[in-house]
């Protein structure tokens, strides 16, 4: 079977995905860019975007990772689009006609819409459904891939209570925002059913890996 993954996760300190906050004009609230600045410096994001430069360390090897394997993606409403974006007709999402998943993305709502087919490969489905079954279904559309679980961190941490994340990376940012919301509440003792791995890189994050023992 298809595993569910989760990459390139970034947390403060103190646990929290995102800021405070969060509207149109500030996606992560008083966290801002704080959390993904480490991504950004990476000569990935910098092709991803279309720029030259970009560092080629262990925050690239990681963040590469992303892509390879996925034959889907899920993620929450509160990824696809910032607070009320359901009363937009026209809203598809912060990414542009060609957002960078490439595949089936399915959004977890419960004001499902019809789907939106975008460029390169990437159709929005919107799915009122549980976790176990919203990746039913995204295995099904996935081919024999994997299935991603994007985010944000509400819906990670379902995914997480009912055990159905199978390989999961995570970048520790070495910030404390204080408020938001945060990933690890209700979920004392997961790290017992994984292997944990943590590497430091010189951006100074720390990248955990969480690997279903026995995969």
């Amino acid at each position: 079977m298809s595993l569910a993954r989760v990459h390139n996760f970034s947390i403060s300190l103190d646990g929290f995905a995102t800021g405070e906050g969060q509207s149109l004009d500030a996606p992560f609230g008083h966290a801002g860019e704080r959390l993904h600045e480490w991504m950004f410096a990476t000569r990935w994001w910098h092709e991803m975007t279309d720029r030259p430069g970009g560092t080629s360390g262990l925050d690239d090897a990681y963040v590469r990772q992303f892509t390879p394997g996925i034959g889907a993606e899920i993620m929450g409403s509160g990824k696809f689009g910032h607070p009320g974006w359901h009363e937009d007709p026209e809203w598809k999402g912060w990414w542009g006609p060609n957002p960078p998943f490439h595949t089936p993305t399915f959004v977890l709502t419960r004001r499902p819409r019809p789907s939106i087919e975008m460029e390169g490969g990437t159709t929005f489905h919107f799915l009122d459904a549980s976790p176990a079954e919203a990746l039913r279904t995204a295995r099904e559309a996935a081919g024999g891939q994997d299935v991603r679980i994007g985010g944000g961190p509400t819906t990670i941490r379902d995914f997480l209570a009912d055990g159905l994340v199978d390989h999961m990376h995570i970048v520790v940012v070495p910030i404390l925002l204080g408020r938001g919301v945060r990933l690890w509440d209700g979920l004392e003792d997961v790290q017992k059913d994984y292997d944990v791995e943590a590497a430091s890189s010189p951006s100074g994050v720390t990248h955990m890996t969480f690997t279903r023992t026995g995969l």
